[in-house]
């Protein structure tokens, strides 16, 4: 298992607050990835209306819900399954497949080798290579597939990477891993922030293969970490017969069941955060490129991955440097296969984009 370094999750403001002594309050945190607009405004306005929900038990097929979703994604109810976050139901799916041996597209999110550890497996990794600006070679990468691995982890786009896999390539990927019996985890956690949402997300790929189960969230994208609702989806019905058997009942709240109908069905709210992150992120990744001292890797989603060229500067000076300012990057050299030359941040309104810039680029 690879030693990850201490290091400040983009949650941590407590422990920033202590450390630098910076009120919570006045951190802007570019670490976390999460939607600047907040919670959607026909959440805010409307759940308080529905707080006489939490006096009964919600639905425990959580069928309004699940079927709101499908109509999201444009995906079969009987496909979804819900959970409490996209945590619970990679824990869940770990334990019920007991991978022995995992392969892990690197650098990425640690609870993937984490949860995998926990069930007794062991994980590989298959690193990104930054002199293809850590976008997936797939030859290269099917070629290191074999009959000993029983569980391959992709987060797409990728963490902290921001580089994506299309549809068409994942397809080469299952049809390979089909032939060595090679389940496929995929979470697509900042999928919706894309671009090009519909050429690389998997979801239409589980009505035709039965190895692959895509994990999705709302805490980054719809802002709302707090409200932990998460669902899979995945074509493989004793998978989910499996997972349902082993899902503590009513593992998501009344409330969360109504503030995820309430989201998914903001329709306004979904097209303005896709405009509002397309416009910086364009916006963003072309001041970097002009600028000598910092390599931008071309982001797919909220986030952008940015090298260090300058000598005498690291990954640790500019986390000192912008938290100092209210503004909280993340430190990449904590990540496999990166080092102190290494940033993420995410994008946040233009004037908060605006203010970080001019300290990077001081």
């Amino acid at each position: 298992m690879i030693k990850h370094k201490e290091h400040f999750h983009g949650s941590d403001l407590e422990k920033i607050e202590q450390y630098y002594g910076i009120k919570k309050e006045d951190i802007i945190s570019f670490s976390a990835n999460v939607n600047p607009l907040g919670i959607s405004p026909n959440l805010r306005k409307t759940l308080s209306e529905h707080l006489n929900a939490i006096t009964t038990y919600p639905d425990r097929e959580y069928t309004s819900l699940r079927h709101c979703i499908a109509e999201y994604i444009h995906s079969d109810a009987e496909h979804i399954i819900v959970g409490n976050g996209s945590t619970e139901l990679i824990s869940l799916f770990i334990q019920i497949e007991h991978p022995k041996k995992a392969m892990v597209l690197g650098p990425t999110y640690s609870e993937y080798e984490r949860e995998i550890f926990l069930g007794g497996g062991t994980t590989h990794y298959y690193p990104l290579k930054e002199a293809d600006d850590f976008a997936l070679n797939i030859e290269d990468f099917t070629a290191c597939l074999n009959e000993s691995i029983d569980l391959l982890v992709i987060c797409n786009p990728n963490n902290p990477t921001s580089s994506a896999i299309t549809r068409t390539q994942m397809r080469q990927i299952l049809d390979v891993c089909k032939q060595y019996d090679i389940f496929v985890m995929v979470d697509e956690t900042y999928v919706e922030f894309t671009e090009n949402m519909e050429e690389i997300t998997s979801i239409p790929l589980t009505h035709y293969y039965n190895n692959i189960i895509i994990l999705r969230g709302t805490s980054k994208f719809f802002a709302a970490p707090g409200l932990r609702l998460g669902y899979a989806v995945t074509g493989n019905h004793d998978l989910i017969k499996s997972i349902n058997t082993r899902q503590n009942p009513w593992t998501i709240n009344s409330l969360a069941v109504i503030a995820g109908e309430l989201m998914f069905q903001d329709q306004d709210y979904i097209k303005k955060t896709r405009e509002l992150i397309s416009s910086e992120r364009a916006k963003i990744y072309q001041a970097l490129q002009e600028n000598p001292n910092y390599k931008p890797y071309p982001p797919s989603a909220n986030f952008i991955l940015v090298k260090i060229l300058k000598e005498d500067l690291t990954s640790q000076d500019l986390f000192d440097r912008t938290i100092l300012k209210g503004l909280m990057i993340r430190d990449c050299s904590t990540f496999p296969f990166l080092d102190q030359k290494y940033i993420r941040f995410c994008f946040m309104m233009p004037e908060d984009n605006r203010k970080l810039l001019d300290c990077l680029m001081q």
